[in-house]
Parts: C-alpha cells; structure tokens; sequence
C-alpha cells in the first residue's frame, strides 16, 4: 500500500526555505517526492537550497521575495504557477525576531518588520494561495509558528505577539477555505539551527542534546515528521490545529534567565 505521507505529484512553497527549519522541510518533502519552490530573500541560499531538493531527483525552483513587502509576493506566486504548474502545499516559515536592550529601545521600524514578516506576510500569502487552493483542488497550509505566542518573553514580545497572530491566522483561514483547504499551525520550540548563534548561552548553540530540567534542544530535522504529517493525507481530519514540537513542558524557561534576550530569527 502506498505510504499516507507520500507527497509524490504534489509542489510546496516553502517560505523561508534556504536556511534553518524551512531547508530541513524542503529536502525533507522533496525525499517524499514533492517539487519544492524554496523562496527567501537571497537568492544564492535559495539556489544552494534548491540544488539540495534536484539532487533528490525532484523539481526545484529559487525565488528570492521578501516577505514582508506585499508588492513583491503575488509576483512570487504567479512565478510558482507558470514554473511548477500548482502549490499544494504551503509553509509559512519565514520569520525574525531582532535583538534588543530593552522593551524601552525597541524602535517602530524593528516593531513594524517584525510583524511584517511574521504576520502580514504570512496572511497576503495565504489569501493569494489558499483562496486560489480553495476554487480548485483544495492543499494544505502549514504555519510555522513559536512556544513564544504561547509562552511570552520578555525577549521576543514583538515577536510573541506576532506569533499569536499567527495562531488567530491559523484558526481564521481553515474557517474560511475549509473543507478542502486545511490550515494548521506547528509551534514550534527552540531548535538547533543557524539562529542558535545569536542565543546567550553558547552550549545551546554546540550541544542541541544539551538537557536542563528534562528537556532539551531539537534536532532542525525533528521537524520535518510533523510537517510531512500536515501536508499529507495522513492529516486529511486535521484542520485549525496548533501541534507542538518543543520537547514537552518546560519548568523553567531559560530565556527569562538570560542577560541577553534570545533571538529567534530569521529561521
């Protein structure tokens, strides 16, 4: 019997896609045989990102887009449709959350991005692919959101807030293109990758396995299980749902420990 999590035939849009958690998603639906277009705003990451899914023997496309600027997304889309033909599938990854002092030093620009990539992007671009989804034959759309929305600090509050916009998001448009469009959110916890840089602590960034109090950092390709499940049929009755991937409850969380706030972008 042919695997519920075969993606085969079908094209993701993967936002965010040349670095971090949205790299890990695109080889890994590339391996369950989608064609993947891998957008972010550099285009040599994308090119590098995109060379990893054709190696996989599936299509790939590059497309640099800045997310947060809704002039140059519909351009984007309409290359995805003309290049690969469809989108079945849509992940909404990209995102950022600058460094600052204090909530004080927090300046409207870095405020005004902030909710610009996490936030109206995500909506422009699931209105323009989900509504195009809903008139024809239907797709999934994955949010990649944070614990942050639901656990806020300090340290990211801009980013937080926007985060749990992006839940109300989540819940708005499975609501709204349902029943063969179905939107679903992964909150997601504090991964290995490239952004780990920026974290206070240097043993997060060196040692993803690193434990305190029970839990522990993820691996960036622990997250490709739960998105695999949401752009499948596997999760053809999974529709507004907020899956966590973040190692379970945490007694204390580290970020309101720091000196520094942690940074938890771009992914």
């Amino acid at each position: 019997m042919p695997s519920p999590f075969d993606l085969s035939g079908k094209v993701a849009l993967i936002t965010g896609g040349s670095r971090g958690l949205g790299r890990e998603m695109a080889v890994g639906f590339a391996a369950a045989g989608a064609d993947v277009a891998v957008v972010s705003r550099k285009l040599d990451a994308c090119r590098a990102a995109a060379a990893e899914v054709e190696a996989l023997g599936a299509r790939a496309l590059a497309l640099a887009c800045h997310l947060g600027r809704w002039e140059e997304i519909e351009p984007m889309v309409d290359a995805v449709y003309d290049r690969l033909g469809r989108i079945d599938i849509l992940v909404n990854n990209a995102g950022m959350s600058p460094l600052y002092r204090s909530l004080e030093a927090v300046t409207e620009e870095a405020f005004d991005k902030v909710v610009g990539l996490n936030f109206k992007g995500p909506f422009r671009l699931t209105a323009l692919v989900g509504g195009r989804m809903h008139a024809e034959v239907g797709g999934s759309v994955i949010n990649i959101s944070s614990i942050a929305a639901m656990e806020a600090s300090p340290g990211a509050l801009p980013y937080a807030g926007a985060k749990a916009a992006l839940n109300a998001l989540t819940l708005g448009f499975a609501a709204a293109y349902s029943p063969n469009v179905r939107v679903n959110s992964i909150i997601a916890g504090a991964f290995g990758t490239d952004i780990a840089d920026h974290w206070a602590d240097p043993r997060d960034r060196d040692h993803p396995g690193w434990t305190r109090e029970g839990w522990r950092i993820g691996q960036p390709g622990e997250i490709v299980g739960a998105a695999l499940y949401l752009a499948s049929d596997a999760a053809s009755y999974t529709n507004g749902a907020m899956l966590r991937v973040d190692g379970g409850p945490i007694r204390v969380r580290r970020a309101a420990q720091r000196s520094e706030p942690a940074s938890s972008s771009p992914r």
